[in-house]
């Protein structure tokens, strides 16, 4: 019994202090703005870089410090492809801050590269709620869907995200002949 209690005294001094509520997530639309009319006006894709950098800037621009170094963690996890544990930062960051999209879309992430499509299709649908323009999160919802087998929707969804900045490297996928691109029309069938 000494045991459980010391460890579980143990685990709750490891976790950071959380103030009672996680701040909201500030306003930065006027930013957003400002940084898709340069990917937008930008004549190439290297023009444009600094605004896709500025984005995600502003994306992973968490609404408190605590809230910042859970996702710092949870992202530093998953690129060590420790998805359990990311999972359970950005499980923590969801909870702790509700209404912070990329909480939402860094976890769709995970569950994006375990494959279990619904759950990032459902997180992503989280991110945009919160944050409708939010590039990732729309360009990482045209993919879930285009791995869900519905590329109609996952066209329509890559067309909005490609609207907000045309220069995003999936762009590649609505080519002609591409996933998500125009499909030449089907050879007629021979009648037997």
């Amino acid at each position: 019994m000494k045991l459980l209690m010391a460890s579980a005294c143990a685990l709750w001094l490891a976790l950071p202090a959380w103030a009672e509520d996680c701040p909201p997530p500030g306003d930065y639309s006027d930013e957003l703005a400002a940084l898709f009319d340069a990917a937008r006006a930008a004549p190439t894709e290297a023009a444009a870089r600094g605004a896709a950098e500025g984005l995600w800037k502003v994306y992973l621009r968490a609404p408190d410090a605590e809230a910042q170094a859970v996702l710092d963690r949870g992202m530093a996890r998953r690129d060590s492809f420790d998805f359990l544990g990311a999972k359970a930062d950005f499980d923590r960051l969801i909870a702790y801050c509700p209404a912070y999209a990329e909480g939402w879309n860094q976890r769709a992430f995970v569950y994006y590269l375990q494959g279990d499509y619904d759950k990032a299709l459902a997180d992503l649908d989280a991110a945009l709620a919160r944050s409708p323009d939010h590039v990732a999160a729309q360009s990482g919802r045209a993919l879930t869907l285009m791995q869900l087998g519905q590329r109609a929707e996952a066209r329509a969804q890559m067309l909005e995200a490609l609207a907000n900045n045309p220069w995003l490297s999936e762009r590649a996928l609505i080519a002609p002949g591409a996933p998500l691109g125009p499909q030449p029309p089907a050879a007629p069938g021979k009648d037997i």
